[in-house]
């Protein structure tokens, strides 16, 4: 009912004429999204770099219904690498699928992401390949690989603990040296492919994370870029603070060095955490969202999990 409910609103017109009419409505998502333009997430990164924190930045968007859309998102992400370089800033980039035409033309989805690294890898920075709801994870993977047999190794991935089929993914990812941003995941799935409980998303979350320390130091440990653009391998992603300590206690057992792991954090949620990582000398990335995207965006991330409701109020309150 609830995410019947949220998903409607995300589509229908009337609700997002009225909804972003209140000024609270963004007042609310501006705790969370830099802005509409790109000059404003540039800003916000500026800030954060100045605390010693690096970033990745999302132009919002997702499950866009034609080529014309999916080519037009692909040359906003463009121009955002290119926006990047032109200001210094210490960031990457993280980009959807879907948003760049994976549900209208798979053909045309991969042009679009070849042009992308392409273009990143000229400027000498790094795409991350966010993962979606289940239905589309091997076809993720599939062109995650299919991208890196063709040169490509400016490309990481994102993985979700509560899938069952986590665990195996990040062993063959492990196994070619591919970054890997590690989250919970915020879709709701049925139990057939996710842990429906918490206490077998955190442990398998734990279990994941300290098989990409491992596997990094297999690999030599690859610390994180100069520049703070290319990521290290284990980037776990989440704002549990268990979750955090048993990751630091995972590295300081397995002795992988602190440039060789990343802690990752969403715009606007912990900022407090965010900074203490940051002191304690840890590296921190923030993700940056920004667009004209914001209405739907937020309106699907209360639809696809009710607990993102709680989630999202009670961090707008806290620093």
């Amino acid at each position: 009912m609830i995410r019947s409910f949220f998903i409607y609103l995300s589509k229908a017109g009337w609700a997002r004429k009225f909804i972003t009419g209140w000024g609270f409505a963004w007042n609310l998502a501006s705790r969370f999204v830099a802005g509409e333009k790109l000059t404003d997430a540039i800003q916000v990164i500026r800030m954060l770099n100045a605390k010693g924190i690096n970033a990745t930045l999302d132009h919002l968007g997702e499950h866009t219904d034609s080529l014309a859309a999916s080519q037009a998102a692909a040359k906003d992400i463009i121009e955002a690498l290119d926006a990047i370089q032109k200001s210094g800033i210490r960031s990457n980039v993280s980009i959807k699928l879907t948003q760049i035409g994976l549900k209208i033309d798979h053909k045309a989805c991969a042009e679009n992401l070849r042009a992308i690294l392409a273009h990143a890898r000229e400027l000498g920075n790094f795409i991350r390949i966010d993962m979606e709801e289940a239905a589309v994870t091997q076809v993720t993977l599939d062109l995650l690989m299919q991208m890196r047999q063709e040169g490509f190794e400016n490309v990481g991935i994102v993985i979700q603990s509560y899938l069952y089929r986590s665990e195996s993914d990040v062993q063959n990812l492990d196994s070619k040296g591919i970054t890997v941003r590690l989250c919970k995941g915020a879709y709701k799935e049925p139990a057939e492919v996710a842990y429906p409980k918490k206490q077998d998303v955190d442990a398998s979350f734990d279990r994941i994370a300290a098989l990409l320390m491992k596997g990094s130091i297999a690999l030599g440990a690859p610390a994180i870029s100069a520049d703070g653009r290319i990521p290290p391998i284990p980037c776990i992603a989440t704002h549990d603070l268990q979750r955090i300590q048993n990751a630091k206690e995972t590295a300081a057992k397995l002795g992988l060095p602190k440039d060789a792991l990343e802690f990752q954090m969403l715009y606007g949620i912990r900022r407090d955490l965010q900074e203490q990582l940051a002191a304690d000398g840890y590296y921190v990335r923030v993700y940056v969202p920004y667009g004209t995207e914001w209405y739907p965006y937020n309106m699907r991330r209360l639809a696809e999990r009710p607990a993102n409701v709680w989630f999202i109020f009670s961090n707008f309150f806290r620093r």
